[in-house]
């Protein structure tokens, strides 16, 4: 089988060939069809993520596919069943193994590219909006970076929630993707004064934030008294200070959100919000929207779209012979 390998953290990552893994007890194997890509993915091989597996290691965090074996312990329910899986890496591969409770079965009329582009864009989402923030009907959401693969999810969570929506992207065609998703207002983050047309359309009471750097700042200066702030990642690759007399006087919470930490300490709050998230899809009450579909030879091109930041939502890297199903 071929899987996307970084040899040792840094390196560049390399298509190569490996051995069919076989599951261990507790474990299934799946047959990957699509694996979404994430920032964290790029993290991840220069060694500069929150976990660090010991290398070699196959890229990829999310993917879905089909179950076609299965470790001692397993239920037989699982074997031949559409699943998707949060693996942490693994994805960019033609087969992986999984622990099976990580597996979720999907809703029959999901397609598993729509599957790969889901589970962590959408349960960052979710989980920080609802869990963390609270966030409120009528109230006031400002998303940052509202194009990227988490910020369309806010757009679209943050609608269905019953929130004004506040999308900042850069350029004309990104904002008009946020528009498409919900968002009630478009600032173009290149040309316009953050803070004072946040303020002009009477401030933000949750703010969402997966890219850092100044528009953090000119965010937390545009809130109301008593606004959320959710930290959700650093795409800009600047790690704003926090000036805790900012905070006192508006009386302002700032929260730190690794959706994948969950795994550790509170696994029920993803897979409840999982469970709700998917219901929504089922309803037809979410559209993921995947920019770029690409074979896993072009697995490089599509990392380098995320870190040059031009994609819009999601990109996918389908396996060739193995998206049938």
């Amino acid at each position: 089988m071929r899987a996307l390998q970084i040899a040792e953290f840094g390196a560049d990552p390399t298509l190569v060939e490996t051995a069919l893994p076989e599951p261990g007890p507790g474990e299934v194997r799946v047959r990957i069809a699509a694996c979404g890509l994430n920032f964290a993915d790029l993290l991840m091989a220069e060694g500069r993520y929150q976990e660090r597996p010991d290398p070699p290691v196959t890229l990829g965090m999310e993917l879905a596919g089909t179950v076609e074996a299965l470790g001692p312990g397993v239920d037989d329910a699982l074997r031949g069943r559409r699943v998707a899986v949060f693996a942490g890496s693994g994805g960019l591969a033609e087969t992986g193994v999984f622990p099976a409770e990580r597996c979720v079965p999907l809703p029959d009329a999901m397609p598993l590219a729509d599957a790969a582009a889901f589970q962590v864009a959408y349960g960052t989402s979710h989980v920080a909006l609802d869990h963390k923030a609270g966030l409120a009907p009528g109230e006031t959401l400002l998303v940052l970076g509202a194009a990227g693969g988490v910020g369309l999810t806010a757009v679209e969570i943050g609608k269905r929630m019953g929130a004004r929506v506040i999308a900042v992207a850069r350029g004309a065609e990104r904002l008009a993707v946020a528009r498409a998703a919900g968002a009630d207002h478009l600032i173009d983050s290149d040309t316009a004064d953050l803070r004072a047309e946040v303020k002009a359309l009477g401030g933000a009471d949750v703010v969402y934030d997966p890219v850092g750097g100044d528009v953090f700042t000119a965010a937390m200066r545009a809130c109301r008294p008593e606004a959320r702030i959710l930290v959700i990642g650093f795409a800009s690759g600047d790690v704003p200070q926090i000036k805790a007399n900012h905070l006192l006087v508006k009386n302002l919470t700032v929260m730190g959100l690794y959706w994948g930490g969950y795994l550790a300490f509170r696994p029920e709050v993803l897979t409840g919000s999982l469970a709700t998230l998917f219901g929504w899809y089922a309803e037809g009450g979410l559209s993921p929207h995947v920019s770029h579909v690409l074979p896993l030879e072009r697995a490089l091109d599509g990392l380098e779209l995320l870190r040059a930041r031009k994609a819009t939502g999601k990109v996918v890297i389908e396996m060739g012979a193995a998206t049938a199903g």
